[in-house]
Order: structure tokens, then C-alpha cells, then sequence
């Protein structure tokens, strides 16, 4: 099933957890899909063997994506190799602190809704030129429950994924008129490294408020990314998907 035949997919943080689910998934509906990372060269490479391994096309990208220049050069690299990017997954784990607001500094909070704003801001201005030229484009950003419903201590967390949530809808609007999608996909509790951190009372906590009864596994997210990566959603944007097992309902 090659449904993504032919496109180019980046994927920001897809070394690991959710990115690295996407980027397999992107890779076995068709797609070309350059792997990002900063530090995890390991796991990354790791992606880029198993894409290859299952008769892919995949490469690394190493850049860190709040870094225009270091975007553009990953980018060029990318397109001189396959051609434009098609479809982007702004996945990039944005570190945070993990403290009531009362407890926090001014600098903690901005530190995390600087980080996750630059990073969508830099990524959406990198791609978002060339897709509005080719009149194409599928651009897809991972977002948080902790956006809608308030968690304990994920305040700064919460709070930047309620703005990037917001930045899409701009993205969306201003692009839709191009055959260009912005879409959002908001899980709940997800198994891996970065929340890793959770206390597994807290999990055990979650799971037995899920009617599903688990918390989410990476695999889980990568069939709605690929939903919004591909014809399937071609008049859907600015939307959010929660994918959360049934613990929030709209």
C-alpha cells in the first residue's frame, strides 16, 4: 500500500517515540523521510536502517529545529537529494519544568513557550514557501491533552501546546487557500522516553480513567499523522485529533 508514494516527509525528533512511529509508517505507506535529530544520533540512524531494511527510502537530518540556519542547510540537503517537502511533523520534544505555577520562574514558563513556538515558527517558515508554490502541502503538529485539560505540575507544558495549538489555526487559514493543510494531533499519556519522568502511579492513575484501559503506545499516533499526511484529508485543516484512548471527549 504506497498511498504516500512519491512524497517527502520531514520529521522533526524522529528518532525516537512518536516521530520515529511516524516517520515508519510514513515510510511503509510510500514516502521518503528525512529523520531529525540533534543529540540521538543512535536512534535515529536506528529508524533510517529499519526504513531502508523494509525496502524505504530514508535519511538523517541533523539539525536542531529552532535554528533557522541549521534547518535551511538540513532542508537544502533534503531537496537537492529528493525535491520539495511534502509533508512536515513538527514532533520535536521541547523540554519543560515540572512545578506548580507558583513555584515556577518567569524564565521556566518562557523557556518551553519559547522553545515549542520557535521550533513550529521556524519549521512552518522553512517548508510552508515551497508548498504554497506547488500548491501542496501537509503539515502536521503533535500536540497535548494538557492543552484542554489542566494536569498537575504541566503548566509550562499545557500552556505552549495551547499556543501552538492556536499558531495552527493561523498556519491553516493563511494556507488553506494553496491546497496546503495544517493539522494538529493531541494525545494523551504516551509510552516513551520523554515520559519516562511520570510516576507510574500517575500512569496507573491514567489507565484506569481511560476507557480504553492503557495509555497510548507510539504506534497509536502514527495512523492519524499519516491521516493528515495524506489525499485521505485534503479538506481538513486546522483541526485536532485527539488520540487518548476515550479519557477526553469533545
Amino acid at each position: 500500500m504506497n498511498r504516500l508514494h512519491g512524497k517527502v516527509a520531514f520529521v522533526s525528533g524522529g528518532g525516537r517515540g512518536i516521530g520515529a512511529a511516524a516517520a515508519l509508517e510514513l515510510a511503509r505507506l510510500g514516502a521518503k523521510v528525512a529523520v531529525n535529530y540533534v543529540r540521538q544520533a543512535e536512534s535515529a540512524q536506528a529508524v533510517v536502517d529499519q526504513i531502508r531494511q523494509a525496502g524505504g527510502e530514508a535519511a538523517l537530518a541533523k539539525a536542531d529545529v529552532r535554528d533557522p540556519e541549521q534547518v535551511r542547510e538540513a532542508l537544502d540537503s533534503i531537496r537537492a537529494a529528493w525535491g520539495g517537502i511534502d509533508i512536515l511533523v513538527n514532533n520535536a520534544h521541547m523540554s519543560f519544568v515540572m512545578k506548580p505555577v507558583l513555584g515556577m520562574q518567569w524564565e521556566e514558563l518562557a523557556q518551553k513557550l519559547n522553545d515549542e513556538m520557535k521550533a513550529a515558527f521556524t519549521l512552518t517558515q522553512a517548508v510552508l514557501p515551497a508548498m504554497i508554490e506547488r500548491k501542496y502541502g501537509r503539515m502536521i503538529y503533535i500536540s497535548s491533552n494538557a492543552a484542554d485539560t489542566p494536569v498537575p505540575y504541566m503548566a509550562a507544558h499545557g500552556s505552549a501546546k495551547a499556543a501552538l495549538e492556536a499558531f495552527v489555526k493561523y498556519v491553516a487559514l493563511e494556507s488553506a487557500p494553496y491546497g496546503v493543510t495544517a493539522n494538529i494531533v493531541s494525545p494523551g499519556l504516551v509510552e516513551t522516553e520523554a515520559s519516562s519522568v511520570t510516576p507510574e502511579a500517575v500512569k496507573q492513575q491514567i489507565t484506569a480513567m481511560t476507557p480504553m484501559q492503557r495509555v497510548a503506545l507510539p504506534d497509536d499516533l502514527a495512523g492519524a499523522i499519516t491521516f493528515f499526511a495524506g489525499e485521505e484529508s485534503r479538506f481538513v485543516t486546522g483541526s485536532c485529533m485527539k488520540v487518548n484512548g476515550g479519557i477526553q471527549m469533545d
